[in-house]
């Protein structure tokens, strides 16, 4: 397909549109997280290679000379991205924030290097009418982008549905984003199939990652009505360790606290505790106060015998004296 030779006043407003919900998509994230202090949830993998993703995409852009929003979208979404990207590294690898900071920084580099010299080296062919390369470039980061949508998905399907450090003001946005910039393709005077292939592959996996969690809510309505009763959170529940992931060798400790901590607040509350939990507590309580071996009650049982053995000693020598004295 030949570069663009004018482009639409429709496509430019569409493609700005576009443009700054993308400039601004991942900055919600970027303060969840910095809010939070965790990104728990959020895929380290699935920034990094979104970074990755703007390098082809970028070149894309550029060298088929699209709309100038369009263009600034792969470099704004790659310097966002290698942010939330530090922030995982910090937060949740605790990476020192000065060591993560100047690995980002060098990726980026490297990044923007590497598609500055794409740029130069494929413009010319592709202008001579050479255009397999840049249908390989458009592929690899339609591949790229697809990639970084699917580790959110493994953390969904360890949690059962649910949907944690993701951050869905962000998720929205950048929907949104796909949407007005795929609509910017489709006011052109041509339509890139490539291009529009990297924004339906995003609106596509992140509508998944919507209903996933909308699916979730319904399915634990009645736990979290539980947990508001209780004056708890749902993370709080016994029952609700089966939509988190289980860190080895903190399941056992954590159950414990988690039932004195229902216990706690079911007291605040002013509700009954489960007539067979304190049941159980009683019967504890007495079994702890009993003698908790055989050699105890052995040695109680002949502690008694022997009492009995020197009574009956006692009372003979007793009899032999009066004995004697008659």
């Amino acid at each position: 397909m030949a570069p663009q030779e004018s482009i639409p006043v429709a496509a430019n407003v569409l493609g700005t549109i576009g443009t700054i919900l993308w400039c601004i998509q991942l900055v919600p994230q970027i303060w969840y997280n910095w809010r939070l202090k965790k990104t728990e949830g959020l895929p380290g993998l699935m920034m990094f290679l979104w970074a990755a993703c703007a390098v082809p995409f970028g070149v894309y852009t550029v060298v088929q000379n699209f709309n100038i929003p369009v263009q600034i979208q792969p470099q704004v979404f790659c310097v966002l991205s290698l942010v939330s990207w530090t922030q995982i590294l910090i937060y949740n690898h605790h990476w020192k924030t000065w060591t993560a900071t100047l690995l980002g920084t060098a990726v980026g580099t490297i990044f923007g290097g590497v598609e500055a010299l794409l740029i130069l080296t494929l413009r010319g062919p592709y202008d001579r009418g050479v255009s397999w390369h840049m249908i390989l470039v458009g592929v690899v980061a339609a591949i790229l982008l697809a990639l970084g949508l699917l580790p959110p998905y493994f953390e969904i399907w360890k949690r059962r549905g649910r949907v944690i450090g993701i951050n869905f003001v962000f998720l929205a946005m950048d929907w949104f984003g796909a949407f007005f910039s795929l609509m910017a393709l489709v006011t052109q005077h041509t339509f890139d199939v490539l291009g529009g292939v990297l924004y339906i592959v995003v609106m596509i996996l992140e509508t998944g990652i919507f209903v996933s969690h909308l699916v979730w809510l319904f399915r634990t309505r009645k736990l979290r009505k539980k947990a508001k009763l209780a004056g708890i959170s749902f993370d709080d529940l016994p029952e609700a360790q089966a939509y988190q992931v289980k860190k080895p060798g903190h399941e056992e400790e954590m159950r414990p606290q988690t039932r004195d901590s229902e216990k706690g607040h079911l007291h605040s509350k002013g509700l009954p505790e489960d007539p067979q939990s304190v049941q159980m507590q009683q019967l504890g309580e007495v079994t702890q106060q009993m003698p908790l071996t055989s050699s105890g009650l052995g040695k109680v049982e002949a502690d008694g015998h022997g009492s009995r053995q020197h009574a009956e000693a006692s009372k003979q020598t007793t009899e032999e004296q009066h004995k004697l004295n008659r």
